[in-house]
């Protein structure tokens, strides 16, 4: 087993987690309410598509931190998940960028008018019902999971294994099921994007 990277302070490890959560909450779900009108010479939904392949990365990160600490390669799984955790604060800022100058998008959308018309619902069937479960699961996890990836990475670096394991057994899955749905997500909702 590895050594404590930091040193515990319950307290104050739950004030940090808990405020750093509940910023992140809040920035997010009032951020992408706006829109910014800027050009930046670019496709901004370049952003959309980093995100799609930085939740994929992390997918195959965690993937492969779960088949390290299985094999007892304890210092690679601390780097893969400590990646993992890097990427997803990457991920973060360019979410939010891409809120910001992109707006949303509905799914199924075709003249991009921001209103989805009974024929457009008609031609995309089915699919918009999977798309909106899919979605509405991904957002709901991917809004809860922050504080309990944290607290998790908290116990492993103060060296509480058992507490790490019981609550990696909850964290990973749910982890796991946004990185992947997030690339799903921006593949079915892609065309529709203006």
């Amino acid at each position: 087993m590895l050594q404590a990277s930091i040193q515990k302070n319950d307290k104050q490890a739950y004030w940090l987690i808990g405020l750093f959560s509940v910023v992140v909450f809040t920035a997010v779900s009032f951020l992408t309410q706006f829109r910014l009108q800027i050009n930046l010479g670019f496709d901004v939904h370049l952003f959309a598509a980093f995100n799609a392949f930085v939740n994929a990365t992390i997918a195959v990160l965690l993937v492969a931190a779960l088949v390290a600490v299985k094999n007892n390669k304890y210092q690679l799984h601390k780097q893969l998940m400590m990646a993992a955790l890097v990427l997803s604060v990457l991920f973060l800022v360019s979410y939010i960028a891409h809120h910001l100058l992109a707006g949303e998008s509905k799914f199924g959308d075709a003249d991009h008018n921001g209103i989805v018309s009974d024929e457009e619902k008609l031609a995309v069937g089915g699919t918009r019902t999977i798309y909106l479960i899919i979605l509405s699961t991904h957002i709901f996890l991917a809004a809860i999971i922050l504080p309990f990836i944290l607290f998790t990475a908290y116990r492993a670096l103060t060296a509480e294994f058992a507490v790490h394991k019981k609550l990696a057994k909850i964290t990973w899955p749910l982890w796991l099921y946004v990185a992947i749905t997030g690339p799903v997500v921006y593949w079915m909702i892609k065309p529709f994007y203006a």
